[in-house]
């Protein structure tokens, strides 16, 4: 009899774990959807990055720093999985997707900044480890910046490369 308590415990368990893992894997597969839309939708506005570009001071309206941040939380299933890949080595595939997440949202982000611009030229893209023990490996968040300079041109101006 005294089984029983152990018996539940490890039942509660596995349907904690079970229901981490199918919402974790649901909410990452919506954003990667809403993801994926929000670029189609703002492919009229380039990131640029170069050390020149032709184009005459005269052609431009304004120019002014964009940014856009994301901090994305790996959920607890995925957590304890890369735990166990870190003691054997090898991809981490839970925490590339989490980093992809995260660079896409904040590029997103920062294009949705500057709705009136051109072009978003010099795009820089700068991340972190998000959580207490982050040095030793059991990172619990990612924060990604992405910061450029928007560019509006002047009616009649168009990019050329």
């Amino acid at each position: 009899m005294d089984y029983i308590p152990v018996i539940i415990n490890l039942f509660f368990l596995i349907i904690l774990l079970a229901l981490g893992f199918f919402v974790g894997s649901w909410q990452e597969r919506r954003h990667f959807r809403e993801i994926e839309i929000r670029e189609r939708d703002s492919l009229h506005l380039p990131l640029l990055t170069a050390k020149t570009l032709d184009m005459a001071p005269e052609q431009v309206e304004s120019a002014y720093l964009v940014q856009g941040s994301a901090v994305i939380s790996i959920d607890y299933f995925k957590r304890l999985l890369a735990g166990l890949r870190n003691l054997v080595g090898g991809r981490i595939s839970a925490y590339e997707s989490l980093l992809d997440r995260a660079r896409r949202e904040a590029l997103l982000r920062m294009k949705e900044s500057a709705p009136d611009a051109s072009m978003i030229i010099n795009v820089r893209l700068e991340n972190a480890a998000i959580g207490m023990s982050a040095q030793q490996g059991n990172l619990g968040s990612v924060e990604v910046l992405a910061y450029g300079t928007a560019v509006k041109l002047k009616a009649g101006h168009e990019i050329r490369s």
